[in-house]
């Protein structure tokens, strides 16, 4: 990853062929969304020691997680500069923000310390991730974009398996849950080393730069990309709406509400990242191949049942292992699902704004809320299963959103698909 990047060349028109520079950036961006899934699984995971150390209730503790998830809501202020400052300048910031405030939140010592740094941390990290797919769609050939963009984020997953195999391992050191952070750090710092040579997207260059203009935060409301930033809002929201919590309070309900203990739950969640990663990475080209729509179906419904199935108590290790699995399989691949519409469905010179409002402010607003409202619920019924399994709702109706009012843009330059229904 130290090796500098050859300078950047247009993507072959037709050509699905990958270049030098283009294997490389693949290689790049993925090992940097990595961190990612490490960050979502390392919070997941580490939940519990939190809650014990500060004496937080249930609702405190999904409080907390709503608080911290503020910062993706945030992250839109970064996110939209990229169509300003650039893809590159906007990722190389990110890096750098993350890794100090994810050394910062090892150094907490209360509970309002992790909350701060880890909410400024996710500021970061998701405009990072964000930022990442825009590059991913700009520079790569049409035919290949849906497996470039599927295997960067199943990469996410890869980070949640190291997350899941170690955290066990450094919560028995002498920092507790605190070397889960420290040790987030390390590949950071070399991922800012490296990140140095990266150079801007062709597309930003040649369509962007130079006539570049401030644009007010409504801007892009009052064009004709107005209803499709609501309808691809609504989808993120609903997406959220589920797969923020899908995963997350996963290790809290098998051990409170079903009884296990902490080295049964790591064996399960290891077993359940290390079987979902041949699905993962291949989302991506089954997007490419069977269409965006079809393999949205195929993944949201899927992730529908698996929530239900994964948070019902009493069942055999081998179902559990099997509905924890597609759980962790649908709660990355929906994502492929929803960068590649995103970054297909808005100009070059819009498509950070797009983001930002789609996802961050829009979509991020279920992602921050849902963990409140499984608070309240559990508290009330006692029972985080009983709290999160209505939630299988939400895939079902973004699902239904999609096949309404998004075209089908497999294959298509994104010239061509910035276009289509406006």
């Amino acid at each position: 990853m130290s090796a500098p990047l050859p300078p950047a060349g247009p993507p072959s028109e037709g050509s699905t062929k990958l270049t030098g520079y283009q294997i490389r950036l693949f290689v790049f961006l993925s090992v940097a969304t990595l961190f990612e899934g490490y960050d979502f699984f390392a919070l997941a995971q580490v939940l519990d020691a939190i809650q014990a150390e500060f004496g937080l209730d249930k609702f405190q503790v999904t409080a907390l997680t709503a608080f911290i998830n503020g910062g993706t809501v945030v992250a839109y202020l970064l996110v939209r500069k990229a169509d300003r400052w650039g893809r590159r300048k906007v990722l190389m910031a990110t890096i750098v923000g993350y890794t100090l405030f994810t050394l910062f939140s090892g150094l907490s010592t209360s509970v309002w310390m992790f909350a701060g740094f880890q909410f400024i941390a996710r500021v970061f990290l998701i405009a990072e991730w964000a930022t990442s797919m825009v590059i991913a769609a700009e520079e790569f050939p049409a035919g290949r974009r849906g497996m470039v963009i599927g295997v960067i984020q199943a990469f996410s997953s890869l980070g949640a398996i190291f997350c899941a195999g170690i955290v066990p391992l450094l919560l028995a050191q002498a920092w507790g849950w605190r070397t889960v952070y420290f040790v987030g750090v390390i590949p950071l710092l070399i991922l800012a080393f490296a990140r140095r040579n990266l150079k801007e997207t062709k597309r930003f260059e040649e369509q962007v730069q130079g006539q570049v203009e401030k644009r007010s935060f409504l801007d892009i409301l009052r064009g004709p990309h107005r209803r499709r930033v609501f309808e691809l809002g609504a989808i993120w929201f609903l997406t959220y709406a589920c797969t923020q919590n899908a995963v997350h309070f996963w290790k809290i309900w098998a051990k409170q509400d079903n009884g296990w203990d902490d080295a049964q739950v790591a064996k399960l969640l290891t077993m359940a990242a290390v079987l979902s990663m041949p699905m993962v990475f291949g989302a991506g080209k089954m997007l490419d191949v069977i269409g965006r729509k079809k393999g949205a179906a195929v993944i949201y419904i899927l992730l529908a049942i698996s929530v239900v199935v994964a948070y019902t108590p009493g069942l055999p290790p081998l179902v559990l292992g099997a509905a924890l699995t597609t759980a962790v399989f649908g709660v990355s691949a929906v994502l492929a699902v929803l960068n590649a519409f995103t970054s297909e469905l808005f100009p070059t010179d819009l498509r950070g704004d797009a983001f930002a409002w789609t996802n961050n402010l829009i979509g991020r607003i279920g992602y921050v809320l849902s963990p409140l409202l499984i608070g309240v619920l559990a508290t009330r019924w006692d029972s985080w299963g009983a709290a999160i399994k209505p939630t299988a709702i939400f895939p079902l109706l973004a699902l239904v959103l999609i096949f309404l009012f998004l075209p089908e843009t497999n294959g298509k330059e994104l010239e061509e698909t910035a276009s289509m229904g406006h």
